[in-house]
């Protein structure tokens, strides 16, 4: 029977559409109560990030094996909406994809009592529903500033850049909007916010910025000295990895701080919805909520924390997340874009 299963194992993963989006990680945590039914997670978030919380679902579930895979927040949208990939529950920070996802019919309807308890701009339509609220964040390097002053508002570091080009040129790093979906999300969002965001890009374009597609990456240049600073990264990232680096310095900034809600949702075509639904839960239940704050560096949902910052602004999820993901509209927003970044 053993052989007979294996066998049936392979055949079922031979047979199995070939994925064509690119996948960055993936990790199978086997059942450890011996496996009845399994969930396919697909995600944004590192697996080194979550594994705590899946651990500790399977402690409450040890009759549930988990596969987990990473990919880019495009990449994810992708799976969806270009391949049909099945997966139980989708996991992203990109919030305008997931929104085009819900929107184009992509989510199941789930509800319960902890998707209940989340305040109405944490969630849309029973369909997307966030479990984490990040800061996007400055990261700078005094060695880096060579005695200059940390900015605090983009204003600050506007005129930084300006007055001191010699000591940032080639020295800063941002997220290109075109590769990344959350860098994207970033850009855009903050130019709706304020006209600050486009006279920055104008300035900092002017000095050979360097372009990431993640956090991770800007953060570790940084670390290593090739970097000054580093503009729209995740604070959920930068916290854990510069906490213990004297010369790492993490600045929200006083006119406003985007807020990021990395959210989950169940496809239309899951194969296990209620076990999707079921890790989504335990996100959202008191301990999974203690638990990425605690272990995996992500703050939870929380509104008080939100009153007692008020620079804190959170991207809300509503309709207003579509607009920039209209073809034309994007076309000419990273025209924009790349007009100013491309002025050396």
């Amino acid at each position: 029977m053993r052989r007979t299963g294996s066998a049936l194992a392979v055949i079922l993963l031979l047979i199995r559409p070939a994925m064509a989006f690119v996948i960055e990680e993936e990790e199978y945590f086997p059942a450890t109560g011996g496996s009845s039914q399994s969930i396919s997670l697909l995600s944004t978030t590192d697996t080194d990030v979550l594994r705590p919380a899946i651990l500790a679902f399977q402690e409450a579930n040890p009759d549930v094996a988990v596969r987990y895979v990473v990919a880019s927040s495009q990449e994810v949208y992708a799976a969806l909406a270009d391949d049909g990939q099945a997966f139980d529950l989708v996991i992203s920070s990109a919030m305008d994809l997931q929104m085009k996802l819900a929107n184009d019919g992509f989510a199941a309807s789930w509800a319960s009592a902890a998707t209940a308890r989340l305040p109405d701009w944490a969630k849309w339509q029973d369909r997307v529903f966030a479990f984490a609220q990040e800061s996007v964040v400055l990261i700078a390097s005094r060695r880096g500033f060579r005695g200059l002053p940390i900015p605090q508002t983009r204003r600050d570091l506007t005129e930084l850049l300006r007055d001191h080009p010699d000591v940032f040129r080639g020295r800063i790093g941002t997220y290109d909007p075109r590769a990344s979906g959350a860098g994207y999300l970033f850009a855009t969002q903050e130019a709706r916010q304020s006209d600050s965001f486009w006279r920055l890009a104008e300035v900092a374009g002017g000095l050979s910025p360097r372009l990431y597609i993640s956090s991770i990456d800007m953060i570790s240049d940084l670390k290593a000295g090739r970097l000054a600073l580093a503009y729209n990264v995740l604070g959920s990232y930068a916290g854990p990895r510069l906490e213990s680096d004297a010369d790492g310095v993490v600045v929200e900034f006083a006119d406003f701080t985007l807020t990021l809600l990395r959210t989950g949702m169940v496809p239309t075509n899951a194969e296990n919805p209620d076990g999707g639904g079921a890790f989504l839960d335990f996100l959202l239940s008191t301990r999974g909520q203690a638990l990425i704050r605690d272990r995996a560096g992500l703050p939870p949902i929380d509104e008080a924390a939100l009153a007692a910052r008020p620079h804190l602004r959170p991207i809300r999820l509503d309709a207003g997340l579509l607009v920039y993901l209209d073809r034309l509209k994007r076309q000419a927003f990273l025209a924009e874009w790349s007009s100013a970044m491309s002025q050396d």
